[in-house]
C-alpha cells in the first residue's frame, strides 16, 4: 500500500490510510486545518514521520523542558546536532548518545552499525572530529537462542562500523535482564573534539541560498524507520526489515573527512545529517530553526534506485548522507572538495523566504506545507499519568535483607552474573587504540582520551540501573547520573554535562507515562545538584514486546576534565602494602540488587537510598585528593557492593588483599548503598588522605600473595585466589554463548 503513489486525498481520508503511517484520527484533521484542505499522499507521509514521537518527542517534549540545560560551561544545548561544552583553550567537546533499539531487533548487525553511523555524523554536522564511540546495551537472559543472536549481532554490528570508520569504540555498559528478552536497547555515543571558532550549527539561513545533497545516493532503505521506531514491537516485526537502514563505514570515512574540510570554507552556511526522516527532516528542520522556507527538485536528488516516488525520496533513511545550506555563487567551492573524496554533491534546492516546505517532481508540485507545522509547531501531548499498584506495595514492604550462609559462594555466583561478568567478550572485538589518543581503555570506570597537544584529557562514561528506576523512578534516575558522574570522578576527572538516551515503555500506558515523569523528576534533581547539565539527547518509547515494557532505562552518558595527565586515576590496585578503604558507609539496601536478582529471581522493595548533598560532598572531596596525588586507584562501588568491587579492583595485576569487616556481614559485603567508592592509597598518604575525605574507612591492606581474603571478628570468611575468582569473571559471558 505505502509504495502507491496514485492514492487520491479523498482515498487517503475516506479509508484512513493515514493511519496505517502512524498518525490518528486527531492528527490528520489538524493537518487538514493548517493546510486548508486534504494532504496529498507525499505529503500525508512527511506529516507522519515528522509528527512521530522519534521526531517531534510530542510525548516527552513536557518533560524534556524540566532539565536544566544551562551552565557557563555550554556552549550549546538540546536542539541541535549535539550538544557542546568548553574545556578552555579556545577548544570545546562535542557529545550526545541516540539509541537504534527497534532495528537492531529486527536486524541486529545493521541495526547497531547504523546506530553508530547516525551518532558519528551528528558530531561531526557540527564541525567536530569525532574522537571516541561509547555504548550502553540491555539483553534479555543469555540463555536463549534469540538473545544470543541479537547479542552477538549487535556486538558485531558495532564493532563492524566503528572499526571500519577509524573512531575507537573506548567504553560502555551491558546489562542483562528479562524484561529485555523481546526489546534490546542499542544506545551508541559519540564524542568529538573542535575549536569552538569552527562550531556550525544545523541551519538554512539567507534567502536564494543553495540547498546541496552530499554523500550516498537515495535508496529505498529504512523508509519509515522513524514511523517504525514509535510504535510496539510486535509478532509481525520481522516484516519491518525494509525499515532497517545499511550502513556503509567506508563512505562515512570519506564524508568526515569532507565535512570538516568544509567547514573552513566561508560558503558554508549550515549542515545537518540526514538521520531520522532523511531529507525531510533535515530540509524542514534546518529552515524551521531558521524562520526561511525550502524548495527541493526532487529530479536532482542522487538516487541508486529507478524510478523512485517524491514519497520515497523524502522519507528514505538511507546512510551517510548530509544536507548543506551555501552562499549562493560559492556552490562549486563546496562540491569541489566532497568530489576530491570521491562523494557525490550535488546542489538540489534553494532558500525561500516565505516559510513554506516546497517539493517539485517531473515539472509538478508534490508537496507545498507550512514548514513551521512539521517541527516547531507539531503537536505536543501531555499524556494522563498513574502511579504503577506495584510502586506503593513496594514502598510499604519491610527492608529485604537476603540470608547469605557461604559469602565465597556468594562472591563466586555474583562474579558469574553475566551484569557483573567481564564485558572482555565484547570489547576486544572493538578497535579502542585508532586515532592513538586512548589512555585508559574498555573495562574501567570511565574511558580516557588525551587532548592531543595538551596536558588535558577527556573522561567518559555511559550509565543507569534500570533495576532501581524499575522499583522507584525518581530515585533511580538520581542514582543514574550520581554513578556516571562517580565514573568520572574515580578517573581523575571533573564532570562537565551529559547526554540522556530515554529508553521507556509506551507512553499511552499511565503507569509508564509516570514512570518516565518520575525519572526525569530525579535525572533533573541530580543534574542540577552536580553542575551537570543535559546538553543533548534522545528519546526511544514503545520499548514494547508482547504488550509488555522493558524496566525504564533512561542511560545517561557523561564527559568529564581531566585538568593534568598526570590526574588519571586506574579503577584498580596498583601496588602491594597500598592501604584500602571504603568511602561511606553500607545499609540494608538490597531492593534491585545483583544478589537479589540471583536469589530471588525477581526485584521487589525499596530501591537504595541517595542523598544528593552526601554524593556531591564525596565526589568533591575525592578529586580533591586525586588531584593533590595522593589516591592510586578508585572505583565506584555499584552492582554486587562491596565484594565484587574488591576482587574487580585486583584483577588487572592479580594482586591479593587482606581486608577486615565488622557488623554485618553480608550487609558489608553485599550491599548496593549508594555514594561509596574503594580506593587505594600508599602507607605514607594515609593520614593525609583521611584528612581531606570525610566517611572513610580503613579496611586493610593490597598483599602480594595473590588471595583474596577478608575476615571477619578474626574469623577468615572469604579466601579465593584472586586468579580463581577471575578466571570464573572473564569465563561467564564466553561459557554462556557456547
Amino acid at each position: 500500500m505505502l509504495q502507491a503513489l496514485d492514492i487520491s486525498p479523498e482515498t487517503i481520508e475516506q479509508e484512513k490510510v493515514y493511519r496505517e503511517m502512524g498518525l490518528t484520527d486527531s492528527e490528520y484533521t489538524y493537518i487538514t486545518k493548517v493546510l486548508g484542505r486534504k494532504p496529498n499522499f507525499t505529503e500525508t507521509g512527511i506529516f507522519s514521520v515528522m509528527w512521530s514521537e522519534h521526531c517531534s518527542y510530542k510525548t516527552s517534549k513536557p518533560l524534556l523542558k524540566k532539565f536544566p540545560t544551562k551552565a557557563p560551561h555550554v556552549l550549546q544545548g538540546p536542539g541541535e546536532g549535539a550538544g557542546v561544552i568548553d574545556i578552555g583553550d579556545g577548544q570545546a567537546v562535542v557529545f550526545k548518545i541516540e539509541s537504534h533499539n527497534h532495528p537492531s531487533a529486527v536486524e541486529p548487525y545493521q541495526g547497531a552499525a547504523t546506530g553508530v553511523g547516525g551518532i558519528i555524523r551528528d558530531v561531526f554536522s557540527m564541525g567536530a572530529r569525532p574522537i571516541a564511540l561509547l555504548n550502553s546495551l540491555r539483553f534479555g537472559n543469555l540463555t536463549s537462542s534469540r538473545v544470543k543472536y541479537l547479542f552477538e549481532g549487535i556486538v558485531d554490528g558495532i564493532a563492524g562500523y566503528g572499526n571500519c570508520v577509524g573512531v575507537p569504540t573506548v567504553g560502555g555498559e551491558i546489562q542483562f535482564d528479562a524484561c529485555y528478552d523481546g526489546n534490546p536497547l542499542v544506545n551508541a555515543m559519540c564524542v568529538g573534539l573542535i575549536d569552538q571558532k569552527d562550531i556550525k550549527k544545523g541551519i538554512a539561513e539567507g534567502v536564494g541560498n543553495t540547498v546541496i545533497y552530499a554523500g550516498a545516493p537515495t535508496g529505498r532503505d529504512g523508509i519509515h524507520g522513524a514511523t517504525f521506531a514509535s510504535e510496539d514491537l510486535s509478532e509481525d516485526t520481522d516484516s519491518k526489515r525494509p525499515s532497517v537502514q545499511v550502513g556503509d563505514p567506508f563512505m562515512e570515512k570519506l564524508l568526515i573527512e569532507a565535512c570538516l574540510e568544509v567547514i573552513h570554507s566561508e560558503a558554508l552556511v549550515g549542515m545537518q545529517d540526514m538521520g531520522a526522516a532523511g531529507l525531510t527532516s533535515s530540509a524542514s528542520e534546518m529552515a524551521s530553526k531558521a524562520g526561511t522556507g525550502l524548495e527541493l527538485n526532487l529530479d536532482l536528488v542522487p538516487q541508486r534506485e529507478l524510478d523512485m516516488t517524491p514519497y520515497e525520496l523524502m522519507l528514505s533513511e538511507s546512510q551517510e548522507r548530509m544536507l548543506l545550506v551555501v552562499k549562493k555563487g560559492q556552490e562549486q567551492e563546496i562540491i569541489q572538495v566532497f568530489e576530491k573524496y570521491g562523494l557525490q554533491a550535488v546542489a538540489v534546492g534553494r532558500v525561500t523566504e516565505d516559510k513554506a516546505f516546497r517539493l517539485l517532481h517531473n515539472g509538478q508540485v508534490v508537496a507545498d506545507v507550512p514548514v513551521d507545522s512539521l517541527a516547531e509547531d507539531a503537536p505536543v501531548y501531555h499524556k494522563p499519568s498513574n502511579v504503577p499498584e506495584y510502586f506503593d506495595h513496594f514502598q510499604n514492604m519491610d527492608q529485604y535483607e537476603p540470608n547469605v550462609d557461604n559469602a565465597s559462594e556468594v562472591l563466586k555466583a555474583l562474579l558469574q552474573q553475566p551484569t557483573i561478568a567481564s564485558k572482555e567478550w565484547v570489547y576486544d572485538q572493538y578497535d579502542s587504540m585508532v586515532q592513538a589518543n586512548t589512555v585508559v581503555t574498555p573495562g574501567s570506570d570511565a574511558a580516557v582520551i588525551r587532548v592531543r597537544g595538551t596536558d588535558k584529557a577527556l573522561a567518559m562514561t555511559t550509565d543507569c540501573n534500570s533495576r532501581y528506576m524499575y522499583l522507584d523512578p525518581e530515585t533511580g534516575g538520581k542514582i543514574a547520573v550520581a554513578e556516571a558522574a562517580r565514573n568520572i570522578v574515580c578517573s581523575g576527572g571533573k564532570p562537565l554535562a551529559l547526554t540522556d538516551g530515554l529508553n521507556f515503555g509506551n507512553p499511552d500506558k499511565p503507569e509508564n507515562f509516570w514512570q518516565m515523569e518520575k525519572s526525569v523528576d530525579g535525572m533533573c534533581a541530580a543534574s542540577r545538584q552536580l553542575d551537570t547539565p543535559v546538553i543533548s539527547g534522545n528519546v526511544s518509547l514503545y520499548n514494547e514486546s508482547s504488550g509488555k515494557a522493558i524496566f525504564p532505562t533512561p542511560i545517561v552518558g557523561m564527559v568529564g576534565l581531566i585538568e593534568s595527565l598526570a590526574h588519571i586515576t586506574p579503577s584498580f590496585f596498583q601496588e602491594a602494602g597500598d592501604a584500602i578503604y571504603v568511602i561511606g558507609e553500607a545499609s540494608v539496601e538490597f531492593g534491585g540488587s545483583e544478589l537479589q536478582s540471583m536469589l530471588e529471581g525477581e526485584y521487589f522493595g525499596k530501591a537504595p537510598s541517595i542523598d544528593l548533598d552526601v554524593e556531591a560532598r564525596r565526589q568533591q572531596q575525592l578529586l580533591h585528593a586525586i588531584q593533590q596525588g595522593i589516591i592510586a586507584s578508585a572505583h565506584d562501588i555499584s552492582e554486587g557492593g562491596l565484594a565484587v568491587a574488591l576482587a574487580e579492583s585486583l584483577f588487572d595485576k592479580e594482586f591479593g588483599c587482606n581486608v577486615a569487616v565488622t557488623n554485618d556481614l553480608t550487609v558489608q559485603l553485599f550491599s548496593e548503598s549508594q555514594s561509596r567508592f574503594l580506593v587505594s592509597v600508599k602507607q605514607q598518604d594515609r593520614v593525609t588522605f583521611e584528612q581531606m575525605v570525610e566517611d572513610v574507612f580503613y579496611l586493610g591492606n593490597v598483599t602480594i600473595d595473590g588471595n583474596y581474603q577478608i575476615t571477619s571478628e578474626d574469623k577468615i570468611v572469604i579466601k579465593e585466589p584472586t586468579q580463581d575468582l577471575k578466571g570464573l569473571w572473564k569465563g561467564a559471558i564466553p561459557c554462556l554463548l557456547k
